[in-house]
């Protein structure tokens, strides 16, 4: 996230998935004991090879909540969602038979500071700064920046400088409302969505500026007190993010491409991303920012 069709608790990191049933390949034969939560999984089960952070697990560093991408508030109630599928996919692939979920607060998550993990899924967006500490896959999904308001106000591009603002803490959100928008109030980061769409309902603030792709959820979450007004353009992408020089770089690339070239990621965002849009994100108005430049 600043973190196609495009959340936070600071709790401790637990939790793991299990596997459970058979499952057979696009080949037909059965293969493993494999299916991860309520995913369907693909292609043929341990064609790639990985040096595990767990034996027979692959361990996925996330941020919860995030709705479409892991659905579900803890790690043990996690069994579906795009970026969880897209780690089922993974781990299938890899021969490994269970998908281990760690929950971090999003900016430990970029951190670079720990490598207790194989990958972190959690709509990050690939940034030079964060290049600096972590290493990162292909990018599987265009970003955008979207603007979430209350219902009854109006807010466009040419006043938007002039409200309060909130943003996600630690994420591109943040550094491009801070560095780009430069609005002329306060702009206040939060440490998870939630609270962050609260404080908007509430009036502390008057809109948020997040990743579209995760906004996208709220205004049917919450009954229509909230709406998306209008999205930014950002000319980047989602990866998934490595510890720096993770052996398993050259691997976990090369699977990742392959679910993109294979069609499994854009299934999953059919199943979880449109499921969770009430609105087609293609027809959000875009704002500019007149920077001078």
């Amino acid at each position: 996230m600043m973190r196609t069709a495009a959340a936070i608790v600071s709790l401790a990191v637990s939790g793991a998935l299990i596997v459970a049933i058979p499952a057979c390949d696009q080949g037909g034969s059965e293969s493993s004991n494999a299916h991860y939560g309520d995913c369907q999984v693909s292609g043929h089960y341990g064609e790639f090879q990985l040096s595990p952070e767990t034996a027979g697990a692959l361990t996925v560093k996330t941020t919860l909540p995030a709705p479409g991408w892991w659905n579900g508030d803890s790690p043990d109630s996690v069994r579906s969602g795009y970026e969880y599928c897209m780690a089922a996919n993974i781990a299938y692939r890899s021969g490994l038979d269970r998908v281990k979920v760690k929950n971090a607060p999003f900016p430990e998550v970029v951190s670079g500071r720990t490598k207790d993990f194989d990958l972190a899924l959690a709509q990050i967006t690939i940034t030079p700064e964060r290049r600096k500490v972590a290493d990162f896959s292909p990018p599987y999904l265009s970003s955008t920046l979207g603007v979430l308001i209350r219902d009854d106000e109006k807010i466009d591009e040419d006043n938007i400088r002039d409200v309060r603002i909130g943003v996600a803490e630690g994420t591109t959100g943040e550094e491009f409302v801070k560095n780009r928008l430069k609005p002329t109030k306060p702009v206040t980061a939060f440490s998870n969505d939630p609270e962050m769409v609260r404080a908007l309902e509430e009036g502390r603030i008057d809109a948020v500026v997040h990743d579209t792709t995760i906004l996208l959820a709220y205004p049917q979450k919450r009954e229509g007190r909230v709406r998306i007004v209008g999205q930014y353009r950002t000319d980047q992408g989602y990866g998934a993010l490595y510890p720096k020089g993770s052996p398993n770089q050259g691997e976990l690339d090369r699977i990742i491409r392959q679910l993109i070239d294979d069609g499994t990621l854009a299934k999953l965002s059919a199943v979880y991303l449109g499921g969770a849009f009430d609105q087609d994100p293609a027809k959000i108005p875009y704002f500019t920012v007149d920077d001078g430049s």
